[in-house]
């Protein structure tokens, strides 16, 4: 039970620095008040370009992947042969990862103003199943360079991991997956929500 607090607490925390707040801030703009008002990856591509960008990706996917990797070492670190997480890290680390999204949605250094944790759950998926991270990566960068556009390449790349994930884990886990993805969902609708009223 400690594990599992340790993990979640830590993996708020995590998914609460605003990356892409920060980094914006440093060419003067809040990422928040301007585009889709969205403090992410694609907003600050967007609006300040690829090189201003290249620090969101990373740190926004590094925040999923450092909590999942803390809820695996205070869990035991349970593995299979590929990667795979199982046993008894099973719990805390899926936790870990969706204590990291929320924060990221959700942050408390940023006025609970967040982003929509795509970035923060591929870091987390990076830990839970490598293999099916590898997997979607490649599908990513083949679709993308079928149709020109990284958008679609990303989508199906997301949309992919409970399927490729199927190949190295239980179903158990592959639900899991889906129970993370669920807070991108539950972050969009609230975000096209906002934008509704406003």
């Amino acid at each position: 039970m400690v594990d599992v607090l340790v993990a979640v607490i830590s993996g708020y925390l995590l998914g609460s620095v605003p990356v892409a707040v920060l980094v914006a801030r440093a060419y003067g703009v809040d990422p928040r008040k301007v585009g889709d008002r969205n403090p992410g990856y694609w907003n600050v591509r967007e609006q300040l370009g690829r090189r201003a960008a290249v620090p969101v990706f990373a740190g926004d996917t590094a925040k999923g992947a450092l909590a999942a990797l803390l809820g695996l070492l205070v869990s035991g670190a349970h593995t299979t042969a590929l990667g795979v997480v199982t046993g008894a890290s099973v719990a805390p680390v899926y936790l870990a990862v969706a204590a990291a999204m929320a924060g990221h949605a959700w942050p408390v250094f940023a006025g609970f103003r967040g982003g929509r944790s795509i970035l923060t759950f591929a870091g987390g998926i990076a830990v839970i199943c490598p293999p099916a991270f590898v997997l979607a990566i490649t599908a990513l960068v083949v679709a993308a360079l079928a149709v020109r556009s990284f958008a679609v390449g990303a989508r199906l790349a997301v949309f992919g991991v409970p399927v490729l994930q199927l190949l190295f884990a239980p179903v158990e886990l592959v639900a899991a997956t889906g129970g993370l993805m669920c807070l991108i969902g539950l972050r969009f609708g609230q975000a096209a929500l906002a934008a509704r009223r406003s």
